[in-house]
């Protein structure tokens, strides 16, 4: 098995511009991460996803175009290695995920704080 990177690639996915913003600002003062794009829909970051390789994606479930939940099948199809971290304001927003066929490698409620975020994705690698 390979080593995890030194700085992690990051791309976050939802339609909610303001999300992503401050997604995009809390993530950027960790120094082992680096944030390579923002998608508003789900066709959009799985296009990022293919293009950037990133090694992790945020991704809503709930958007246009193309849900998060075939958004991340078609992810993993294409990069197995990507870790997904299912990112949902939805009450029961794992369970759903999973019985909707999302494969993700962990799930993050809105509402949690940056530095929850970041281990969370820490303990993916």
């Amino acid at each position: 098995m390979c080593s995890p990177p030194t700085v992690l690639k990051v791309l976050i996915a939802d339609d909610h511009e303001l999300t992503r913003c401050t997604l995009k600002l809390a993530l950027m003062r960790y120094s082992h991460l680096e944030l390579v794009g923002t998608a508003g829909n789900g066709q959009e970051v799985v296009d990022q996803a293919g293009q950037k390789q990133p090694d992790v994606v945020i991704l809503d479930m709930h958007m246009p175009v193309l849900d998060g939940w075939s958004a991340s099948r078609l992810i993993k199809e294409k990069s197995p290695q990507t870790r997904i971290v299912a990112y949902s304001s939805v009450e029961g927003g794992k369970a759903k995920a999973l019985a909707e066929g999302a494969i993700v490698d962990a799930f993050c409620e809105k509402g949690t704080c940056p530095t929850q975020i970041v281990e969370i994705i820490r303990s993916l690698f």
